[in-house]
Formats: C-alpha cells, structure tokens, sequence
C-alpha cells in the first residue's frame, strides 16, 4: 500500500508504538512513564523551566504536569526554587540524582533500539531502513 493516507496511518502508529516502546525499555527506578519523559525533557533543555513550559512541550494537561512534577520532586530529583522575574512562578531543574536517572534511562533507550536494530535486521533492512529515514527527513524539511 503506497497511498499517502494509508502510509500515513501505518506511520503514526508506528511512531507511537516505537515511542511507547522506548519509554518501557527506559524505566528507570520505579519512575512512570510521564515522570521518565519529563526528567528525559528537563535533561534536553538544560535549563531551568516552569511547569507550564513543561507541560506544553510534553503535551499534556498543566493539572497532569503539576501531578508528576509533585512525584519527581518527592523522590529528590527536581528542585523547584521562586523565578526571579516572577515570584508567582517556578523554576524546575534536575537535581543530581534527577540527572543521573535522566542519563540512565536515556542510555538505556539507546542500547535497547541499538541491540534491536544489530540483532533483529540484516544488513540489507538496515539498509532500507537509512534510505527511508533519509526520505522521511526529506517530508520533514519540506
């Protein structure tokens, strides 16, 4: 099936399987999936960040954000602290066992689809595999 619509949908939920997949193979502690990806975003960004902030860039609802925010905050790895520019707001940043659990399962992620790739494809799929992913960065950057 080459129909845009049909690749489309097979994309998606790809995408999202593959997604769902890394985020279980990067489990780290006893850290949910939403606690993982926001420590994993907070690592990205490399900078202090508000809840709101975080929450737009994960996709999800404040009152969500600010519920995993509490639990990571609990386990000791984020600090929150007053914005300076604005009292009203905080600052979220890792603290060192936050960037340590953030790395951790970030390796994790990259060993598990690194093994994958290595042991479950030939050569030749993994050929195939570049050469779409090429086209794929084409569609991107158009």
């Amino acid at each position: 099936m080459t129909e845009p619509a049909a690749l489309n949908q097979r994309l998606r939920v790809l995408v999202g399987r593959l997604r769902r997949r890394l985020q279980d193979e990067s489990s780290v502690q006893d850290l949910s999936a939403p606690q993982a990806s926001a420590l994993a975003r907070l690592l990205l960004l490399d900078e202090p960040s508000t809840a709101s902030q975080l929450a737009g860039a994960e996709r999800v609802k404040p009152q969500s954000m600010a519920k995993t925010l509490t639990a990571l905050h609990e386990q000791g790895l984020i600090r929150r602290a007053a914005d300076p520019s604005d009292g009203r707001r905080q600052l979220i940043t890792l603290t060192d066992d936050g960037r340590a659990a953030a790395q951790g399962a970030r390796a994790t992620r990259i060993e598990w689809l690194t093994d994958a790739l290595s042991q479950r494809l030939s050569e030749p799929e993994r050929q195939v595999i570049a050469e779409a992913l090429t086209l794929l960065e084409r569609v991107v950057e158009e």
